[in-house]
């Protein structure tokens, strides 16, 4: 007779494969493991308590429509990656609808922010800025910089060349450090 391992003992690979073969424990076990990490992503995205939760939500619940169909290509976390960033894009397009509000490459009118010594306040207005690069942009710093991800890791998750997460970042520095002087950061 097999023994059953603990999900809290049990790897990615076996609990995706369990799940898979529709063991609704599993997949809970699944979606606890990683819903924190979902989250965090969400959050840096959308810089929204709020529209974190609502993304992180929405991944797991495509997530669940979706185990059957993963083929393994892959870590597991660069699928949860792909599928955080699909999830908060579609968000800020349905918002974008709801909200009748356009958003220009680049040009939108930032509030102006008082000057502040405390680090953490700087780090949030940084991450308001990206907040307004253009989303493939965004999507390179966050992954980047937020979660700390290669070029490489960060091109697997964006399905781009790494090239090209080194043209996004490079250009997302130089409008970064044009929003940070309209904002009196720099």
């Amino acid at each position: 007779m097999a023994m059953m391992l603990d999900d809290g003992d049990a790897s990615d690979a076996e609990l995706i494969g369990r799940a898979r073969d529709g063991d609704r424990a599993a997949f809970g076990a699944l979606v606890e493991r990683h819903y924190d990490f979902v989250h965090r992503v969400a959050w840096r995205w959308s810089g929204n308590r709020t529209d974190a939760e609502d993304i992180a939500q929405e991944v797991c619940v495509r997530m669940g429509r979706s185990i059957r169909g993963w083929r393994g290509e892959g870590a597991f976390s660069t699928w949860l990656y792909a599928m955080t960033l699909n999830a908060a894009r579609d968000m800020a397009r349905k918002s974008a609808r709801e909200t009748v509000k356009t958003q220009a490459y680049g040009s939108e009118v930032l509030t102006l922010v008082q000057a502040s010594d405390d680090a953490d306040e700087l780090a949030e207005d940084l991450w308001q800025c990206v907040r307004r690069l253009p989303d493939k942009r965004r999507e390179a710093v966050l992954l980047v910089y937020g979660e700390g991800l290669t070029h490489a890791a960060t091109a697997d998750a964006m399905a781009i060349s790494e090239a090209t997460v080194s043209w996004h970042i490079h250009e997302a520095k130089k409008r970064l450090k044009v929003l940070m002087r309209q904002a009196g950061e720099v």
